[in-house]
């Protein structure tokens, strides 16, 4: 992709404190005060904007990290929330009703496939899952009903690529949104810029950076964003999933660094995979040419941020990846964690963990197995002495 870069949307953005700071003030105030009784009655009926009204709607805090997402994909606006899962939840329950349907990837994190599967057929919306990246397959699947294509930028765990670009084209053809899941790969895909009409994210994970916060976000137009704050019918507004107002000051200078961790995170991933491939390992990453979405992935991606921090090692059964995880952990190479994006290394077995909602059959189908070892490399300087870590325990386990 040329001109558009993330980090430069971010680096010009200029928020100066009420008092000059040069981080802004943090709101501690819930709800705000009116010079007249009118003005009040005018923002609850949409008639009145730029006025604060109480936090759950808006607070400037919030708006100021809000607006830095926005640059950073490239949409007109954004919204903060208190989850991931909120994010995505509110950005489904906007756009559908009941009768409607969705088309989403098979692959995508355990959390948002039992929102989909489970909870949501009790408002009669109902989900086909597809391999997202067999474009025929989601053309196939699609029906009058359908209001949404969900995918992943890079699955999880799977690490499969979609193709935001076609998906994009299809959901246009057939009146669709296109809802992409960025979290894996912030700066490194700019999915609004490749046609997706709407971006979420857990800032819980690389966006934060610091396993002390749980957050997420929603990206879209002006249209969209409003109407998930109707004070009559926005999602955001009456389900509240609301995002304090110190954790926001709190990832929004955290933000200020995300290029250069991203650049860290994906060189640190790249050797690692490219020296245990080489050793013979079973490996998944975008990174290495053997992928089957490689070609794909730097068509699309910003390619001075890599392939992403995040990795899968094949051990083929669970006690072997339980054995390696311990064995990591004892040695301090990492924590046996779920989650991502922190500046510790973190590693789980998917199957038993963040993708559990997932019925065992259908792991299966995709290649979840109870062997794999999902690893979100962390910030280390020496990643050599890493890889010889990483390599003994392997070899330690069998």
């Amino acid at each position: 992709m040329a001109e558009f870069n993330p980090a430069d949307s971010i680096q010009d953005l200029q928020y100066f404190g009420e008092y000059g700071g040069v981080n802004p003030s943090i709101t501690d105030s819930s709800t705000y005060t009116f010079l007249r009784a009118g003005t009040m009655e005018g923002v609850f009926e949409g008639e009145v904007e730029g006025c604060y009204l109480y936090s759950r709607h808006w607070n400037p805090t919030n708006r100021y990290l809000s607006m830095a997402l926005a640059e950073m994909e490239g949409t007109e606006s954004a919204s903060v929330m208190a989850s991931g899962m909120g994010a995505i939840t509110s950005a489904i329950m906007q756009i559908c009703s009941a009768g409607d349907a969705i088309v989403s990837s098979r692959t995508i994190y355990g959390g948002t496939y039992a929102f989909m599967k489970n909870y949501l057929p009790k408002f009669n919306i109902n989900t086909t899952f597809v391999d997202t990246t067999n474009l025929e397959q989601v053309k196939a699947a699609i029906t009058p009903n359908t209001k949404i294509i969900f995918c992943e930028t890079i699955s999880n765990p799977m690490l499969e690529i979609s193709d935001i670009t076609e998906l994009a084209k299809i959901a246009k053809a057939n009146n669709c949104q296109l809802i992409v899941d960025n979290t894996f790969s912030p700066m490194i895909f700019s999915p609004a810029k490749l046609g997706a009409d709407i971006v979420v994210h857990s800032m819980t994970k690389f966006i934060n950076g610091m396993s002390d916060c749980v957050a997420g976000t929603v990206c879209a137009s002006h249209e969209f964003i409003d109407s998930l704050y109707d004070v009559n019918s926005g999602t955001a507004m009456l389900l509240g999933p609301v995002l304090d107002s110190f954790r926001s000051a709190s990832i929004l200078k955290n933000l200020r660094t995300l290029h250069i961790r991203m650049k860290q995170h994906s060189s640190n991933a790249l050797y690692l995979t490219t020296k245990l491939n080489e050793d013979g390992y079973k490996i998944v990453y975008p990174g290495l040419a053997k992928h089957p979405q490689h070609e794909t992935m730097k068509r699309m991606m910003n390619a001075e941020f890599g392939f992403g921090g995040l990795f899968v090692i094949d051990m083929k059964t669970s006690e072997k990846a339980n054995l390696l995880m311990e064995k990591m952990q004892d040695d301090n190479v990492g924590y046996l964690a779920v989650s991502l994006g922190s500046y510790k290394t973190l590693f789980s077995a998917p199957g038993g963990s963040t993708s559990s909602e997932i019925p065992e059959e259908e792991r299966e189908a995709m290649g979840l197995s109870d062997g794999l070892v999902r690893i979100s490399i962390g910030l280390d300087n020496n990643i050599e002495r890493t890889y010889q870590a990483i390599k003994r325990h392997i070899e330690a386990v069998g």
